[in-house]
């Protein structure tokens, strides 16, 4: 699934170093699991959970066997963002992320597929695109269980493996809402309760120990791109 901030290009490259321990019954544990473009790649026992509402519904819609409408224009894209309440959880989150610039939540109709312009055939060709790219994520994602919880609220299992691909400090996913000190303290506390946890971030406190990284271009569009040293992080 396209996502703001996915991990689908560097999932062939942190996932060795997140399951080179993991026994057969243990838990995998996703508190920020967003587009689970790494839940997917995963087997065994799994929780992806997520603050936003309409995604986990989502998911848990495509689980039960939703499939999600051929086509979703802009006059409809932009009906939906206005009136949330009068339309399906899981139409809201496949309209606001999949349909969005940059698959930022509802952050702007994805006009230009291909160098087009936003007519008919653009939206059909963005559909197609956006429903052949669920459909085949869906059963990948058919056992994980959805919870909609802040992520400190997560009952996780013993002895569980915890992946974080939280909102990147300094980025537009914050807008000074998330708590980082928080967040760290939270990581710590997993780390020495037992679990084994890794994090995704640029930057992480100096008692965390830095054991992959690489340069990855974060596209915006077919023109323009920003490189940044993607890292994954442990507790030292």
């Amino acid at each position: 699934m396209k996502y703001m901030g996915s991990k689908n290009k560097i999932a062939k490259n942190i996932l060795p170093f997140i399951l080179k321990n993991r026994t057969p019954e243990q838990w995998y544990i996703e508190p920020f699991s967003g587009g689970c473009n790494i839940l997917d790649k995963v087997d065994g026992k799994r929780i992806g959970n997520d603050i936003n509402f309409y995604l986990i519904e989502m998911w848990k819609a495509l689980q039960q066997g939703w499939i999600p409408p051929e086509l979703v224009t802009e006059d409809m894209y932009n009906e939906i963002r206005k009136n949330k309440d009068d339309y399906e959880p899981c139409l809201v989150a496949y309209a606001g992320f999949l349909f969005s610039f940059a698959a930022k939540w509802f952050g702007g109709y994805r006009r230009n597929v291909a160098g087009s312009k936003g007519d008919i055939e653009n939206m059909k060709t963005q559909s197609r695109i956006a429903l052949k790219s669920i459909m085949e994520q869906t059963p990948k994602i058919k056992d994980v269980i959805f919870t909609n919880l802040n992520y400190w609220e997560i009952l996780i299992p013993n002895n569980s493996i915890i992946y974080c691909d939280p909102p990147y400090a300094g980025t537009t996913k914050y807008k000074n809402t998330f708590d980082h000190s928080k967040f760290w303290d939270w990581i710590r506390t997993m780390s020495n309760s037992g679990h084994q946890v890794f994090v995704s971030e640029y930057n992480a406190p100096e008692d965390f120990d830095c054991i992959w990284e690489k340069d990855v271009k974060i596209t915006l569009s077919k023109q323009t791109g920003i490189i940044n040293k993607e890292k994954l992080f442990v507790l030292r």
